[in-house]
């Protein structure tokens, strides 16, 4: 029997067994409001998720569905984990943070949860140095002493508390050294090693995840990649929410012939796909970056910032249009206030909430864009690690997959911590926004 008479098998029984269910539940209950008001349209959706739950159960328990299994087990484990997270939330820290954890569902936990593991990783990944750790607690004494003046004691406290438990990981963290087994550059003379350790199989105990083809560790390499990915792309979605942010509520303050330029130059790059446009500018900074003396890194930052900040200049400049035509706005332009109290006292204040949602969002854009770009081999460039160019140059131990599973788990590696970090974020995104909407569930 052909696949297509499969599927259309499958989706009559579960078409009959939907029918069946609702039937069954009249008679049964003695037509009780649930089931007869229950749609067939509804009574199909529980068929097909019973359908799908038997499926992947019997898919778990056969023998050659490695992947299925370690891909149901992550999940398992990464749900456990985002709900002792949330209940630990709910039980420590200040009263604000408590509610804030009480009203947060399980998705958006696990984004916090992800992105905390990602940021703690990043900062840690090398041997940190004791100026970094003098840095850290200098600047959270003067945030700790902003925020008492702004908000008063209470509120001072409780940041207070946070600003020593960042301060105590970063010397503890400084004391145990860095989390990377080997150096980033570091290369061995055991080249293709096996993940998983076990030397029958072409492992090796000191390399756990195995190395790559020149012998490179493939965890430290992971680990670094999160340093050198994830902080560049924040970086970058930095300087673009910098430049677009400003621009686009000078335009909507001011208007006229700047908000006609910059809108007309923004429609004019936004009319270039922006993954094409990027990589051949990224072609010509290629060419430009020897002779210039200038890592090619620092060219795609600037470049990628450039590009996203068209989208950024779009939304700050919608914002603004609807914040400046405000009683408030009109009110300070009547007493006098310069443009600098309007932008910043009066309209970026209330364009806070749309822009988080925003800068979470383009992170995630920025972040893909940066992969993809070190894939096509123009983005982050070697001896740094970067999940993109590993995934590149991993590809080809997916070829085997049926023969030796746990040679073909070092490229998903890296795609799975893109992936990973991309729904994390999307999941606190979408939390964010529905709180500054006012949406329920």
């Amino acid at each position: 029997m052909s696949a297509w008479l499969w599927i259309i098998a499958t989706l009559l029984a579960v078409a009959a067994l939907g029918w069946v269910f609702r039937a069954g539940g009249r008679w049964v209950t003695g037509n009780a409001p649930r089931f007869r008001d229950m749609s067939y349209g509804e009574a199909f959706g529980f068929a097909l998720a019973a359908a799908a739950l038997a499926g992947g159960t019997w898919l778990y328990l056969q023998p050659g569905a490695v992947f299925f299994r370690w891909a149901v087990q992550g999940f398992v484990i990464f749900a456990v984990a985002a709900y002792l997270f949330r209940e630990l939330g709910r039980l420590i820290g200040t009263e604000g943070t408590r509610k804030l954890f009480r009203q947060m569902p399980l998705t958006a936990a696990f984004g916090i949860l992800v992105i905390l593991v990602y940021s703690f990783v990043a900062i840690f990944a090398g041997q940190i140095s004791l100026r970094t750790v003098i840095i850290v607690a200098v600047v959270g004494m003067i945030l700790t002493e902003i925020v008492r003046r702004n908000t008063g004691d209470a509120a001072a406290t409780g940041f207070g508390g946070l600003v020593f438990a960042v301060n105590l990981v970063f010397v503890v963290m400084y004391l145990v050294g860095p989390i990377a087994p080997h150096g980033q550059e570091q290369v061995f003379e055991l080249a293709n090693v096996v993940a998983g350790g076990d030397p029958a199989l072409g492992g090796n105990p000191d390399f756990p995840l195995g190395t790559d083809q020149i012998g490179r560790d493939i965890l430290s390499r992971l680990i670094f990649g999160a340093q050198n990915t994830v902080g560049i792309a924040f970086v970058t979605t930095l300087l673009a929410f910098f430049l677009g942010g400003t621009l686009g509520l000078l335009a909507a303050t001011l208007g006229g012939w700047l908000d006609q330029l910059l809108s007309r130059g923004v429609d004019v790059l936004m009319a270039i796909p922006s993954l094409i446009f990027a990589l051949l500018l990224m072609t010509i900074a290629a060419v430009w970056a020897p002779q210039t003396g200038i890592p090619l890194t620092y060219f795609m930052i600037v470049i990628i910032a450039v590009i996203d900040s068209t989208r950024v200049f779009r939304l700050a400049r919608a914002v603004g249009i609807n914040i400046v035509v405000m009683d408030y706005i009109e009110a300070a332009k009547l007493r006098g206030e310069g443009l600098g109290y309007l932008v910043f006292r009066e309209i970026l204040p209330n364009a806070t909430a749309p822009l988080l949602a925003e800068f979470g969002l383009r992170f995630c854009f920025v972040f893909l864009t940066i992969a993809a770009l070190s894939f096509l081999g123009v983005g982050i460039q070697p001896p740094l690690a970067d999940w993109g160019t590993m995934v590149r140059d991993l590809a080809a131990f997916i070829n085997y997959a049926q023969f030796a599973p746990m040679a073909a788990v070092t490229p998903l590696l890296a795609a799975g911590a893109i992936a990973l970090l991309t729904v994390g974020v999307n999941f606190v995104v979408d939390w964010m926004l529905q709180k500054s909407s006012g949406l329920k569930e």
